[in-house]
This record gives structure tokens, C-alpha cells and sequence, in this order.
């Protein structure tokens, strides 16, 4: 690897460490040029497929978007970054091991819903009601109730309710 000091080839790595969740290595490097020393990373290249939007389009998979639009649905909710970040590599992960050359934008709208609905319900409803197009209030009020009767109980313990409990008295 070239040194950014004085631009020799001549470089030797001094330590190895696995970063973060194992995905990455950090070198420490030392130039047998100049003697300093600086640090690399070096992860896997991998290629995503490309995604086949609604119109046909086919566009290159965007790390960025995918992140984006998940905190867009999860803005100003209590889920912290580090919960975010594992929803992102749940999808990415998802992709690598799917093994197509193209995937459908639904699927993956399918697969960010997946992630929502285990982080936050609120965001899950956002989220659904741009993704499903809700056409009318009953649609929107339907997929509450779908979300209320199928979350599993450990994950709906952890959450607030969508919609009040129903006590059966009068309020």
C-alpha cells in the first residue's frame, strides 16, 4: 500500500484487529521509506444486485437510500442508531445470501417492513401507509388492527399501543 507521507510503496503492516461486527480489519501500517506510520481498513467487496423499480427502471443498490428511508420512518420515535444500524445489515444480509442478480423494489419494501414492525409500530404505520398507499382511512385503520392482532407478544411488550386498550368501560 502506498504511504501518504511520502508516497513509497514500501510499507509493512505492524498490527491486524476486526472492527466493528467482524466485517472490516484495521491495519496499522509503518513506510520503511519514511517511517511513518498510518492506518488502513480493508473490507469486502461484495455486489449487490440492482433493484427492478415499479416503472421498470433498474437502479444500482443504495446503502444511503435503504438507511434513509428507514430513519424517515423512525423520525423523532425512541429507537436508537445502533438498532437502526442492525435493521440495515439484517437487509443487506439478506441480499448477499438471496444470491439474484436483480431484486424487486416490493421485496425490499417487504424487508424494510419486516425490520419496522420489530423496532417500532409507529414507524411501521408510516412507513405502510406510503408503501401500501392507503387509499382511505379504513385501509389505514385496517393494517393498525393487523399490526395490533399479529405482533408477537414479546415485541409488543417492548412497544407502546397503537390504539388504546379496550377496558370495556367508559371513558
Amino acid at each position: 500500500m502506498r504511504c501518504p507521507f511520502c508516497s513509497s510503496m514500501d510499507t509493512r503492516v505492524i498490527d491486524s484487529r476486526l472492527v466493528g461486527e467482524g466485517d472490516q480489519i484495521r491495519r496499522r501500517r509503518e513506510c520503511t521509506a519514511c517511517a511513518e506510520r498510518f492506518t488502513s481498513y480493508e473490507t469486502a467487496e461484495l455486489n449487490y444486485p440492482r433493484i427492478i423499480k415499479s416503472d421498470g427502471r433498474r437502479e444500482p443498490f443504495n446503502e444511503d437510500k435503504l438507511r434513509n428511508g428507514i430513519m424517515r420512518a423512525l423520525e423523532k420515535r425512541p429507537v436508537e442508531m445502533d438498532k437502526i444500524e442492525v435493521a440495515v445489515a439484517h437487509i443487506k444480509h439478506k441480499f448477499r445470501t438471496q444470491g439474484d442478480r436483480e431484486v424487486d423494489s416490493r421485496t425490499v419494501g417487504d424487508w424494510v417492513m419486516e425490520q419496522l414492525r420489530a423496532l417500532d409500530q409507529v414507524a411501521y404505520v408510516r412507513f405502510a401507509s406510503v408503501y401500501h398507499s392507503f387509499e382511505d382511512v379504513r385501509a389505514f385503520l385496517d393494517e393498525i388492527e393487523r399490526l395490533e392482532n399479529e405482533l408477537p407478544p414479546e415485541i409488543k411488550e417492548s412497544q407502546l399501543n397503537l390504539l388504546p386498550a379496550d377496558d370495556g368501560g367508559d371513558n
